[in-house]
């Protein structure tokens, strides 16, 4: 016969006089401590399941000892960093042998969860007399905007500029004609120097 019992958030199969390390309980040692969420019973071959646990099961244990578990060493690294970090760490665990599973244990009294529900409910029907009585905050109210006046003034500065810039463009035309016509009216000039002086010869 053995069965499969949640101990402490762990699985476990077990059978009568097994020893076996479960995670840190509460107890002395020599003290006997009964689990109720046995998930699954076989006795001789009549399988029980349960849904989620069997009713009217429980495994009883008697607890042996508590010890701490080997080291267990926890090391960090980034390569290239300089990043190195090593933690050592033991587990606590409570060594336990099975004494017994039971299929017809008692169930245990359900009285204190309704104690607690009632003060539950007496705090939610509170809530909706508090909400009723609060008083709603007004929505801020939006001022309109200002209407803008410095459009006008920059559409006068844009139209400035164009003209600004075709008159520069004129005076550097006209600057550059008179150049080039001054430069031409002294070239022929020079040549006809030229050639009187050659003539002479």
């Amino acid at each position: 016969m053995y069965a499969i019992v949640d101990i402490a958030g762990q699985q476990f199969k077990v059978v009568k006089n097994q020893k076996l390390y479960v995670h840190r309980l509460e107890g002395e040692a020599g003290s006997e401590v009964s689990f109720d969420k046995v998930l699954l019973i076989d006795d001789g071959g009549n399988v029980t399941v349960g849904t989620p646990v069997v009713e009217q099961a429980a495994v009883s244990a008697r607890v042996v000892e508590h010890v701490k578990g080997d080291k267990v060493l926890v090391f960090k690294k980034k390569r290239r960093k300089g990043y190195r970090k090593l933690n050592g760490h033991r587990q606590y665990f409570t060594q336990i042998e099975i004494t017994g599973i039971d299929t017809n244990a008692p169930k245990k009294a359900a009285a204190k969860p309704e104690a607690k529900a009632a003060p539950k409910a007496a705090a939610n029907e509170k809530a909706p007399v508090a909400k009723e009585t609060a008083p709603k905050a007004e929505a801020p109210v939006k001022k309109p905007a200002a209407p803008k006046k410095e459009a006008a003034p920059k559409k006068e500065a844009a139209a400035k500029k164009p003209a600004a810039k075709a008159t520069t463009g004129a005076k550097s035309a006209s600057a550059k004609t008179a150049a080039k016509s001054t430069t031409a009216a002294k070239k022929p000039a020079a040549k006809k120097s030229t050639e009187g002086d050659k003539s002479a010869e």
